[in-house]
């Protein structure tokens, strides 16, 4: 260390003769001490691009392997290596200025000592001697927050990190500055407060002699951050840091129950409360036709399933949030997993670890075509898929083909939501009947668009309700509850405008809780929205279509040579208007409700080819979910033989 301290004291005592003054000569010695280190600061800023041009690769990596940390830390690791980069060089210029200091305090002590005039303060020390020379902590610390904030912005790493990385990065290098402030004497502290603020200007040239917008690639940084951050998401509320997490508790002893249970052999996992509609024929037949216990996962802590559970004691349900679902589905050691989330193991929600003879059953949320709203690997890790009809199974094997995935069992099961809401639909017209609900009312019309930028409410609501008011109709405008959660300013303004209307002639529904008000009108009007195929297969009645832009997940969906559904139907169950031109709505209407009973038979024949087993899709389904379980209990006694 005295070595260090006579070769920082050749370069202090030059800068002293030159300015005359101690302050000067350790704001000039720092300057010079900055550009003496300056290749080492280059060296950094060629390391920090390398880890940023790593950031897209290691976003992609977080989200194929998410939740599963050891194999994330493996694969970083293999690219650090690959790529030569090397993680703690970012605190190789801490480190060197800390060396640095060490050696100052040798050289402030130097000066002081000799008691040359002007140096009373620069030797006192905060912790000892208070006063004015408290003032030294406190300008390091504000120096330190300017060089974080400046960091933040123009340091190619750190304006690429996590706020979380930004704050332990800044709040080191802040507590530091004050600690050290507080214990070292006044000069050494005016050191520090001139390192930190000069380090700004020597990032600022860094960035000029090597810019890093020649090297990164910005746009592919964004895009692999949108999906890891929807993923890091997950879970997250809207409670405070301090409020307790009331469902913590009851996840935990959830999870731990779930996995307390051996021998599961079926397991329903739900996204959200709303989504047992779509197995819920499936578990009402296991439970009439077998003895299976049904364990029932979902992520809603308010799920209807746990009210279903009170009543049959066969109903076990978990609840078990975003986040640990993860783990959850990592260790499954059921025989069966029935859920409608795709892109099974191509993110997030994986294929069990424990068992590889788990059977992954994917069930439709929708009965349109599986290559054009969803990701292109939707369905390529299922070993089975309960198909709504067959241009499903075409699609599917089309898509095994084609891209050469896994061979699936593609059962022809039918959509049983469609069942019941048919169904429900008969036993309202008869209420309506009986009360004589029906008689002379007027056509009503519904609009019932998509949520998607877009979509009916962001590009035509105008021209749509302009073409229907004013013709002895009652139009009813039912928005997505999607729509409305995430733009309500817009919806607003819609309102806003047709303040006026008359209440017997436009609604604007704001209860979404019942589909009465879909199924008994005449005619829906939607861009994209599903429920124009529940409501015409249900009904027979028709649909117009207006063809917004429409919502694609696939965009190789042409590769398959198979019109999607979503497409091809809109013309068979209904008319397709362009949006630049509704003049001719009105029209379209009245001649629909003209010809009532010719688009009824025409939509009787849409739906018997688009729908397998009419009326008993849910017998269809679980009595291949029954068979398969009985099989795979077969083929383990036969091993164990």
């Amino acid at each position: 260390m005295e070595l260090l301290a006579h070769v920082l004291d050749l370069i202090m005592q030059p800068c002293y003769q030159l300015t005359g003054n101690w302050w000067l000569a350790i704001l000039l010695f720092t300057v010079i001490v900055k550009i003496i280190l300056f290749p080492m600061s280059l060296w950094c800023q060629k390391n920090s691009i390398v880890m940023v041009q790593l950031m897209p690769e290691l976003n992609r990596i977080k989200v194929k392997h998410f939740g599963d940390r050891e194999t994330i830390g493996d694969k970083q690791h293999e690219l650090y290596k690959e790529r030569k980069y090397h993680p703690l060089l970012s605190l190789v210029p801490l480190a060197a200025q800390v060396v640095i200091l060490f050696g100052l305090v040798d050289v402030i002590h130097g000066v002081t000592d000799y008691g040359a005039p002007g140096t009373e303060l620069l030797g006192m020390v905060p912790a000892e001697d208070g006063g004015v020379s408290w003032f030294m902590p406190l300008a390091a610390g504000v120096s330190a927050i300017i060089m974080g904030f400046a960091q933040n912005r123009i340091n190619p790493l750190q304006k690429e990190q996590s706020r979380a990385e930004k704050n332990m990065t800044n709040g080191l290098s802040i507590a530091l500055s004050f600690v050290l402030g507080i214990f070292v004497a006044t000069g050494m502290g005016f050191y520090w407060v001139c390192s930190n603020l000069s380090s700004i200007a020597i990032q600022a040239l860094c960035n000029v002699c090597i810019k890093p917008r020649k090297h990164i690639d910005y746009a592919d940084l964004t895009e692999s951050r949108v999906e890891l951050e929807e993923l890091e998401s997950l879970g997250k509320s809207d409670r405070k840091w301090w409020q307790r997490d009331v469902n913590a508790k009851r996840e935990k002893a959830d999870y731990k129950r779930f996995f307390n249970v051996v021998g599961k052999h079926v397991v329903f996992y739900s996204e959200g409360s709303g989504f047992y509609k779509y197995f819920q024929g499936i578990v009402e037949w296991l439970l009439t036709h077998s003895d299976v216990t049904i364990h029932y996962v979902t992520n809603d802590p308010d799920d209807q399933v746990f009210a279903l559970a009170e009543e049959q004691p066969r109903i076990r349900p978990y609840y078990i949030g975003p986040k640990r679902i993860i783990t959850l589905m990592m260790k499954m050691d059921a025989d069966m997993v029935v859920t409608t989330q795709e892109d099974l193991d191509n993110f997030y929600i994986k294929r069990s670890y424990v068992r590889s003879d788990v059977d992954y059953v994917f069930t439709f949320h929708h009965m349109t075509s599986t290559h054009l709203t969803a990701t292109k690997g939707s369905y390529f890790n299922y070993d089975a898929v309960l198909c709504v009809g067959p241009h499903q199974i075409e699609e599917l094997r089309r898509a095994e083909e084609l891209y050469g995935t896994r061979t699936k069992a593609l059962v022809p099961c039918g959509y049983d939501l469609l069942d019941r809401i048919t169904a429900g639909y008969r036993d309202l017209m008869e209420r309506r009947a009986a009360q004589g609900c029906d008689e002379r009312r007027k056509p009503t019309i519904l609009v019932g668009p998509s949520w998607q930028e877009g979509c009916i409410p962001d590009s035509c609501i105008d021209e749509v309700l302009g073409g229907l008011l004013g013709h002895g109709w009652r139009i009813i405008v039912r928005p997505h509850p999607e729509y409305v959660k995430r733009y309500r300013p817009r919806w607003e303004a819609v309102l806003s405008r047709y303040a006026d209307a008359p209440d017997d002639e436009l609604v604007f529904e704001k209860d979404f809780s019942s589909n009465e008000t879909v199924f008994t009108s005449d005619i829906v009007i939607t861009d994209w929205s599903t429920v124009a195929y529940e409501f015409s297969f249900a009904t027979h009645k028709p649909c117009i279509f207006i063809d917004t832009p429409m919502k694609v997940g696939n965009p190789d969906w042409e590769e398959l040579g198979i019109p999607p559904t979503d497409i091809t139907l809109r013309d068979r169950v209904g008319v397709s208007l362009d949006p630049s031109d509704l003049s001719g709505l009105a029209e379209t209407v009245e001649g629909m409700l003209g010809h009532q009973e010719e688009w009824a038979g025409r939509i009787v024949q849409v739906t018997r080819e688009t729908v397998f087993n009419l009326g008993s899709g849910a017998e269809a389904a679980g009595e291949w979910v029954l068979g398969r379980l009985l099989e795979k209990q077969s083929e383990r006694g036969a091993d164990a033989a």
